[in-house]
């Protein structure tokens, strides 16, 4: 288990899904906007040295697989969806720290015009 994080990280922000995710029934049919933010702690050195993509995380990969996950998901809760994102990077990139903050652009609450949120972390290191 790692002891600490990695120097480096590759951030990816606002990146824009269209997903049929929502507790009410009109969200999963017609769908609607999310954004996505992610980061992968890694080893950063050896491709900073050689500029060589093999030895660093081809963040494009991520990007082609959320949106094809983000076309095919049909679920309730953005937690789920954060699972399934989580699932995704992992799957990729192996068991690096990794973070996500997934954002619903327009929740359904009558009055509220700001984006709700789910931030979650894997492979963290509590020490």
């Amino acid at each position: 288990m790692r002891d600490h994080l990695p120097l480096g990280a590759i951030h990816v922000n606002e990146l824009r899904l269209w997903a049929h995710v929502g507790v009410m029934e009109h969200e999963r049919r017609e769908g609607q906007w999310f954004s996505l933010d992610f980061s992968l702690w890694l080893d950063l050195d050896q491709s900073s040295v050689d500029d060589d993509l093999g030895s660093t995380a081809d963040y494009s990969l991520a990007i082609t697989g959320l949106q094809g996950l983000s076309c095919e998901l049909r679920c309730l809760t953005i937690e789920h969806f954060s699972e399934r994102v989580l699932q995704l990077l992992e799957d990729l990139y192996g068991p690096v720290p990794m973070r996500v903050l997934l954002r619903k652009c327009a929740a359904p609450v009558p009055g509220f015009s700001g984006s709700v949120a789910v931030e979650r972390c894997r492979h963290w290191s509590t020490t």
